[in-house]
């Protein structure tokens, strides 16, 4: 593997690498003694003027001296079980060793998220966490290329896990993606306008915007409520990648991309500082070449490296683990709802119950944008069947956690061989110029504008409210002829079912969609019988275990 350090674009500028930023901890002053573990236990007087006896004490002492020998590789054992999993939100699983140190090292901020009532209902027992890789290089020297840039949302991936623990989905979501950010107040008070279009990667550093601002994107685009949040630089790529000893990828074809400035045979390598950064970097010379073709290396390149972590070669080497958390913590942001270690440990615990081969990876539904060939849109209702999914706690591996009885417990995601969903699925449509009409016939106050949102969120940018509507206990959705696909798309993305869907013979060809809303809607916004028992039969999707996935 090769590099070529010709002048580029700042913007697609290679780091150079980093050098070690402190030695290996040696016996006297590495992990053990760090963490409070004593090299040699020394004798009280009194031990001393005991230890003749004890050596005729039926071999008590000789016991005792070996159990304790044994408590801190107990110890290092049960901390590290949840060291594989927090890779998936910066890895940060070793902190155990060094409290303190790795304490000092994360950086926590405050978001500011605002009416509480606004947002997503909360998840439960289940977790969904923000991932946030940003390109900026504050703080990073010349060296670095675009010196000083806030930097943006370059990598986003939302990471949910199963209330049971039994499976993970985590959802890329495309830089290039044209949604609506709503206004956000940024810590210090300061309030920063909203978008009604606009690129996906800005709800992150343009005008000011912190990671708060992403995270109220997110809940707007998607209807999921977002726990906390973690954000790495791109560095974070370099150090991790080496601190485990390099990540496996393959390359199903020979590549040379002189923006990455990747050069790899085809075949199988191991890849670790600058060759890493650069693999998931690529984006010219594989696929169609853009985010969508540089989102599945990603994918397979952080199942390897969750594979690395857990595989026994890490877990059971106190230096490799030093190395990682001191790595992680150093490139680590976060909400200050887990700002400290002790947080983090506790979360990286709990995420590693899930199962490596239940872990799936999956990207957004996109079309290419009309107006914008550079740039994408969801695809409905596609798009908003796999949020309703994530939402209701659905697996896309179709796994949850057996009862008392050995039965898998409800709320998996059927195969794609199974029954219809009871969700609306049509033809993909442009929901930008479909003007709807939204009616309140609840008899709850604030229903309409609360669907307008969410709909505008969901692409529907004309939606707008209308009148309230007599009472009704169900809710519907009409259109005129020739509007099927447009008015399924609708109910999909209001988790309404296929019956709500008809069409209006009184209705002209230039009028709009109608909805009313029925007392139902609640229920039908928050339900899991209402979400979609299978995922978009074409959606893109990587296993953390699968070994065979290859850049093409």
């Amino acid at each position: 593997m090769q590099h070529d350090w010709q002048e580029v674009d700042p913007a697609d500028r290679q780091v150079p690498p980093t050098g070690s930023r402190r030695g290996t901890p040696g016996p006297e002053d590495g992990p053990d003694r760090a963490a409070g573990i004593p090299v040699q236990r020394r004798r009280t007087p009194a031990a001393e003027a005991a230890a003749p006896a004890a050596a005729h004490s039926g071999g008590r002492a000789a016991r005792r001296r070996q159990a304790a020998a044994q408590r801190p590789r107990r110890r290092v054992l049960k901390w590290t079980a949840g060291v594989g999993a927090l890779v998936l939100v910066a890895g940060c699983g070793g902190a155990y060793y060094a409290y303190q140190h790795f304490n000092n090292n994360i950086t926590a901020v405050k978001v500011q998220l605002g009416n509480e009532e606004e947002r997503p209902k909360a998840a439960g027992d289940a977790l969904n966490i923000l991932v946030i890789g940003t390109d900026s290089r504050e703080g990073l020297g010349r060296e670095y290329g675009d010196e000083g840039s806030a930097g943006h949302a370059d990598t986003t991936l939302l990471f949910h896990v199963a209330k049971d623990r039994s499976n993970a989905t985590v959802i890329s979501v495309p830089r290039d993606l044209m949604v609506q950010i709503p206004e956000c107040e940024i810590n210090g008070g300061k309030r920063i306008p909203g978008s009604a279009r606009t690129m996906f990667n800005e709800s992150l550093g343009q005008e000011g915007r912190d990671p708060g601002c992403t995270w109220k994107t997110v809940e707007k685009m998607t209807g999921i409520r977002v726990d906390h949040f973690v954000m790495v630089n791109f560095d974070a790529v370099k150090t991790l990648s080496t601190a485990v000893g390099g990540v496996e990828v393959c390359a199903a074809k020979d590549i040379n991309d002189p923006d990455s400035h990747l050069r790899m045979s085809k075949g199988r390598h191991v890849v670790q500082g600058d060759d890493a950064l650069a693999f998931v970097r690529t984006r010219h010379a594989v696929g169609l070449g853009g985010d969508l073709t540089r989102i599945p290396l990603q994918q397979q390149f952080i199942s390897s490296m969750i594979r690395s972590i857990k595989s026994s070669d890490t877990l059971t080497s106190p230096t490799k683990l030093w190395k990682l958390a001191d790595a992680a913590t150093k490139a680590l942001t976060v909400d200050d709802g887990i700002g400290s270690v002790d947080k983090l440990k506790d979360l990286a615990l709990d995420i590693s119950k899930v199962d490596t081969k239940n872990i799936t990876f999956t990207t957004v539904p996109v079309l290419d944008d009309p107006k914008d060939e550079n740039r994408l849109v969801l695809k409905q209702p596609d798009a908003g069947q796999v949020f309703s999914l994530v939402a209701a706690d659905r697996s896309l591996t179709g796994t949850t956690a057996p009862d008392a009885t050995g039965t898998p417990a409800p709320g998996a995601a059927a195969p794609t061989t199974a029954a219809p969903s009871p969700t609306v699925t049509t033809p993909a449509v442009d929901t930008r110029e479909v003007r709807v009409a939204v009616r309140n016939g609840s008899g709850t106050p604030g229903q309409a504008q609360q669907a307008v949102d969410k709909l505008r969120a969901k692409g529907f940018t004309k939606a707008t409210t209308a009148p309230n509507a007599a009472a009704t206990p169900t809710s519907s959705v009409t259109y005129p002829t020739g509007k099927a696909a447009e008015a399924a798309a609708l109910a999909a993305s209001l988790g309404l079912p296929a019956e709500a869907v008809k069409e209006d013979p009184r209705a002209g060809s230039r009028d709009g969609l109608a909805v009313v809303l029925g007392k139902d809607v609640l229920a039908a916004a928050t339900s899991a019988s209402a979400a979609p028992t299978e995922a978009p039969k074409d959606l893109q999707r990587v296993q953390a275990d699968d070994t065979d996935v290859c850049a093409k």
